[in-house]
């Protein structure tokens, strides 16, 4: 894939995740959805958008779609999927995007160290900066209700970590983000009908609209693009554009849902991803 397609390809995914982080924060807090709702119908819609792609381009069946994706990378899509719903139940849009995307880079610098990559000065540094940020910004939260939703968040980063791991292999990466929604259909579905028979689907209107362009277009095929761009990007680019999801999830946190930043948070943000991105740009210099 070239530049000119990668990079607005690139900055169509990013916006996807600061998409999901409002449209959950509108479904959640505005409308008043709840969390299992809104997981539920965000994979299920996020599916089914997958499956018309892949039917229109008339290449493959939905029945050879097994042949692709993996249930690991379905478990930490489920993972993430439930982890960020419940998480942003307590969390601010900017919160809860800070916490994530902290949590992915955390989990694949992680993983880089375990598979044999060692760290520098700079690296060593940035990664002590982003930790002192990290218990900065998490101290405030221990009497507060919102610690619970901290934790989910910090295992939905987790998650999401690891699934980027696996889909920066990915070959075919339509198919593999299709099948790994289509994998949790089943589990889907259960929970549909648990709803359907404990509380039945009371959601507003603008509820299902939020809910819906959260799966539809956001998750599906917003992971369905980063899946595609993964690839063609460095290591070092893709940590750096994951970056800047926090700041625009915070600015459509303004504007949308009426959301304050405080200083806590500001100079909480400045240091943990300052801290990452030292680590980032050493290993870029190396």
């Amino acid at each position: 894939m070239n530049t000119t397609k990668t990079i607005p390809l690139t900055l169509i995914a990013l916006f996807a995740f600061a998409a999901n982080s409002v449209f959950c924060r509108l479904a959640l807090n505005s409308e008043q959805v709840p969390p299992l709702d809104f997981t539920v119908i965000r994979l299920i819609s996020a599916s089914l958008v997958l499956a018309v792609i892949i039917v229109l381009q008339n290449k493959i069946k939905l029945t050879q779609m097994t042949n692709y994706g993996s249930y690991a990378g379905a478990l930490y899509l489920f993972i993430y999927a439930a982890g960020f719903s419940y998480a942003y139940v307590s969390l601010g849009t900017a919160t809860g995007a800070l916490i994530l995307f902290a949590c992915v880079q955390f989990t694949m610098l992680f993983k880089a160290w375990l598979n044999g990559s060692r760290m520098g000065l700079q690296e060593h540094i940035g990664v002590l900066l982003s930790v002192v940020g990290f218990v900065y910004f998490v101290l405030p939260e221990l009497e507060k209700p919102s610690l619970v939703g901290c934790i989910l968040m910090a295992i939905a980063g987790v998650a999401w970590g690891f699934y980027s791991i696996v889909g920066s292999k990915s070959k075919q990466p339509l198919y593999d983000t299709a099948s790994n929604f289509l994998r949790l259909m089943p589990i889907s579905l259960l929970g549909l009908v648990f709803i359907l028979v404990n509380s039945g689907l009371s959601i507003t209107p603008m509820g299902w609209v939020y809910t819906i362009a959260s799966g539809a277009l956001a998750s599906g095929v917003g992971y369905a693009i980063w899946y595609l761009v993964l690839p063609n990007l460095a290591p070092s680019i893709a940590a750096v554009c994951q970056l800047s999801v926090p700041i625009w999830a915070a600015a459509g946190g303004i504007l949308l849902v009426n959301e304050p930043i405080d200083m806590h948070l500001a100079i909480s943000t400045t240091v943990i991803l300052g801290g990452i991105l030292l680590v980032i740009l050493a290993k870029a210099k190396r």
